[in-house]
């Protein structure tokens, strides 16, 4: 069963097709009795851009409601993190270990491999932003 996440919201502009949404994003550790003694706690403003063919019906400043489902949101952990991590300590052993290599071909070869996968990122961004699509919901009264 998929699990989705949401978040409420607020509109900050429409464009078209594109409704513009500030979140307001607290880690767990904000939830905790202790947060305002240990300094881990923090929270921010996030600005989202969500494509959206109901563009029309918001307006700045209307409460809405981001969902997005929490599987997507551990590929895109993968995808953004793990694997640039992984790439990165793979091309470092195999280039210092297994090539012998000297230090600064080493960094400027690692260093292309990760830029190479962001570059293949980049131009994938339109398959990857239709895969990770999130949904806009109103928050509106209900009609008596």
């Amino acid at each position: 069963m998929a699990m989705i996440t949401t978040h409420q919201g607020i509109v900050t502009s429409v464009r078209e097709g594109c409704v513009s949404v500030q979140i307001h994003v607290v880690s767990a550790c904000a939830t905790c009795e202790a947060h305002s003694h240990c300094g881990f706690a923090d929270s921010k403003d996030k600005i989202m851009d969500i494509d959206t063919p109901q563009w029309e019906q918001y307006h700045e400043g209307d409460r809405v409601t981001v969902a997005v489902n929490s599987n997507r949101g551990l590929q895109a952990v993968f995808i953004a993190y793990i694997v640039p991590t992984l790439l990165f300590l793979a091309t470092f052993l195999v280039t210092l270990c297994a090539l012998h290599l000297s230090d600064g071909w080493v960094a400027l070869i690692t260093l292309a491999v990760v830029a190479l996968y962001a570059l293949l990122l980049y131009l994938r961004r339109q398959h990857l932003q239709q895969r990770f699509t999130m949904t806009l919901t109103p928050n509106r009264p209900l009609a008596d």
